[in-house]
């Protein structure tokens, strides 16, 4: 008998078959990796709350920031002291984009830190950029009419 060699199509299909499947898992893996991670995401960090637009009946000051930021570092005692001394009288948000990077575009934010007021039907009432001192942020709720009242007493 004769040596005949084989077609080359015959050579290259389980080649061929071997570079799709191979494409396939780097595409699930990749998919995979992705969900994963905007789920932890999502989920994540110092943030109060995901949705600072649901109505909870009262004010809210929402920052976004970082935590590597040097502004927000200024930002996070003022925001911690506002959320303690006025605690239900006044929500205060923390979300950090680095940890929920959605949040810039949900909030249509091009730097931080930004501070966003809103009244207590959930309508923003203002936005600032860059560091607020707290005596300003609370000059600006007067501004608009919103009595905080009162510190509470630690």
């Amino acid at each position: 008998m004769e040596n005949q060699a084989e077609p080359e199509e015959v050579r290259q299909g389980p080649r061929q078959a071997a570079k799709v499947a191979i494409i396939l898992i780097l595409v699930l893996a990749a998919l995979a990796a992705f969900y994963l991670k905007s789920k932890t995401t999502s989920s994540g960090g110092s943030d109060d709350a995901q949705t600072p637009l649901v109505e909870s009946g009262l004010p809210r000051l929402v920052d976004l920031g970082a935590e590597k930021c040097i502004p927000c570092k200024m930002m996070a005692p003022i925001l911690d002291e506002l959320r303690n001394e006025y605690k239900g009288k006044l929500d205060v948000v923390f979300i950090d984009v680095n940890k929920n990077p959605n949040a810039i575009q949900e909030y249509e934010i091009d730097l931080i830190p930004t501070q966003i007021f809103y009244d207590a039907s959930g309508n923003e009432l203002f936005r600032h950029v860059g560091f607020f001192s707290k005596e300003e942020i609370l000059d600006k709720w007067k501004e608009f009419g919103v009595e905080l009242g009162r510190q509470n007493n630690q």
